[in-house]
């Protein structure tokens, strides 16, 4: 099979791995760079590795293949190297080309020095998987929901460990009223049982792909495993001390699932920072139609007369966690935007350069 003609049975196969189009590819970058290599054939990334990849072009049919030599350099951005998800052309075992991506999750790397890092590519929804145990915070969700909404995929919040009191569960929901906004759905489940994890069916259909995000020990791959039907992801025991697990998934992971659905199991994330590509404002709506009513336009919500936005605070009506998370991750994502800008104007080279002797 190759990338200018895909044939019935492979395009099916292709179909139940997330490959996008159901009939002929649309006129466009995708049909563009598939015509500029005829001999190449679609696949998508399963696992991503330190100098190579697994892309399969069906379910359950991996195999290895080496990257292009830029995306190995020490100076290409990693967001522009293909991740989990990712739609590749693939020639003679090697990748020859990243096709555009529809959506992305990413964030900023750890580290002194401006780094993206994408988490998965291509996904339809991002379901932020959240314990009902010390593993529950509404400003640690807050910070997903603007890196979800940030690349374009449909967020949901899963509230596992759902076994426990049922006023637990309640308590979490009222205290994401304000967080997630009407249009984030908030499950809960037990993610040791098949029964209970089924009422997520309706976000894992045939051809959707999703990806699991949380921290360690917040139940990822049990749930995985349960909506698998068979233990593929090891999982661990999360310390009594914390509530934190250990990072049970050590690298994402592209899986199919019987609903016909892919699913994309990560592991724990500590940092969540934002890339500076996020639009605050989508995330803090009441925040901002506060902010419309200040009595100046410019209004940084600090120390300045007539400001709705802490008058709000004071009568109790906007929770204080909820703005001072507002404020931070504002700063975060205004350093982030600065630093981006910079990167922009000054790129560095991704490809070597020979000395001549």
């Amino acid at each position: 099979m190759t990338a200018s003609a895909i044939d019935t049975p492979a395009h099916a196969a292709l179909r139940a791995i997330g490959w996008p189009h159901a009939g002929d590819v649309p006129d466009g970058p995708w049909r563009e760079a598939m015509a500029a290599h005829p001999q190449a054939a679609p696949a998508r990334v399963v696992e991503q590795h330190r100098t190579g990849y697994l892309v399969a072009q069906a379910p359950d049919e991996a195999v290895g293949v080496e990257s292009l030599p830029e995306w190995q350099l020490p100076r290409c951005p990693p967001e522009q190297r293909a991740a989990v998800g990712d739609w590749v052309l693939v020639e003679d075992g090697r990748v020859v080309l990243l096709l555009p991506r529809r959506t992305v999750i990413k964030r900023g790397a750890a580290g002194e020095h401006y780094r993206q890092q994408v988490i998965a590519a291509n996904i339809d929804r991002v379901l932020v998987v959240c314990g009902l145990d010390g593993d529950f915070n509404p400003r640690r969700i807050e910070r997903y929901l603007l890196l979800v909404r940030g690349g374009g995929a449909e967020p949901l919040i899963v509230l596992t460990k759902a076994d426990h009191d049922a006023a637990e569960v309640d308590a979490a929901r009222a205290a994401l009223a304000e967080v997630v906004g009407a249009d984030v759905p908030v499950i809960a489940v037990n993610a040791r049982d098949a029964a209970s994890a089924a009422a997520l069916s309706p976000w894992l259909g045939a051809g959707v792909t999703a990806v699991l995000v949380g921290s360690s020990g917040a139940g990822k791959s049990t749930l995985t495993n349960t909506l698998l039907g068979r233990e593929r992801m090891r999982t661990g025991e999360v310390r009594a001390s914390d509530d934190r697990g250990r990072h049970t998934t050590t690298h994402r992971a592209l899986i199919p699932l019987p609903s016909g659905a892919c699913l994309i199991d990560t592991p724990g994330m500590r940092e969540l920072k934002p890339t500076g590509e996020e639009v605050i404002a989508e995330n803090f709506t009441d925040i901002e139609a506060l902010a419309e009513q200040c009595r100046f336009r410019d209004c940084g919500h600090c120390n300045e007369p007539g400001c709705a936005v802490r008058a709000a605070v004071q009568a109790g009506t906007l929770d204080p966690a909820r703005f001072a998370n507002f404020l931070k991750l504002s700063d975060e994502h205004a350093a982030a935007a600065r630093q981006l800008e910079e990167r922009r104007r000054n790129p560095q080279p991704t490809t070597g350069s020979r000395r001549r002797r």
